[in-house]
């Protein structure tokens, strides 16, 4: 069986010290986390946990049942990519004295469909929302004039078909709205 990316949500109370715990499931396994980005859900009592891995799907499924094991985890769900709608959003921060070099840069973030956030006598920050890839391409075209500084978030995403915790919660007897 080859490995590939799964992106897990995980629903649960807003409690202290529950990062922590999910982390410590995975790192038990010795599963590496790609991404992990922790929000408020579309219910404001509910935290969602957006986190990244590249395994197999029956490590994936135990993964899910042990999440789901834990006190404070309402449900844990998992999707591949083509269930999902995602991004990630990166930051650049370049030398201002590489824009002095006619359009060469602006040419660049043009074609990544990036946009200038600030700029600053010593430097400008770009900023690229999309997938990792993108993110990444952007970056490498970049390097040539210059990186003081990079950062890219983890992945946020939105299951393609209704909310699953909605769902899940109206059968258990409890609404989230």
């Amino acid at each position: 069986m080859s490995t590939k990316n799964y992106t897990i949500t995980v629903f649960t109370e807003d409690h202290a010290g529950l990062l922590s715990r999910v982390v410590g499931i995975f790192n038990r396994r010795n599963i590496n986390i790609s991404s992990l980005t922790t929000s408020q859900s579309s219910d404001p009592t509910i935290h969602r946990f957006t986190i990244v891995v590249n395994v197999i799907e029956e490590m994936v499924i135990k993964l899910i049942a042990q999440l789901d094991k834990q006190v404070d985890v309402l449900k844990a769900f998992y999707y591949n990519d083509s269930e999902i709608v995602h991004q990630e959003i990166a930051l650049y921060k370049v030398p201002f004295k590489v824009f002095s070099n006619g359009n060469i840069v602006e040419q660049v973030i043009r074609k990544h469909n990036a946009r200038v956030l600030l700029i600053e006598p010593e430097f400008v920050v770009i900023e690229k929302t999309g997938h990792e890839d993108e993110t990444e391409a952007l970056l490498m075209d970049l390097k040539q004039f210059g990186i003081y500084e990079f950062v890219r978030s983890g992945r946020v995403a939105i299951v393609k078909p209704m909310e699953v915790l909605n769902n899940y919660l109206a059968t258990q007897g409890t609404s989230s709205e």
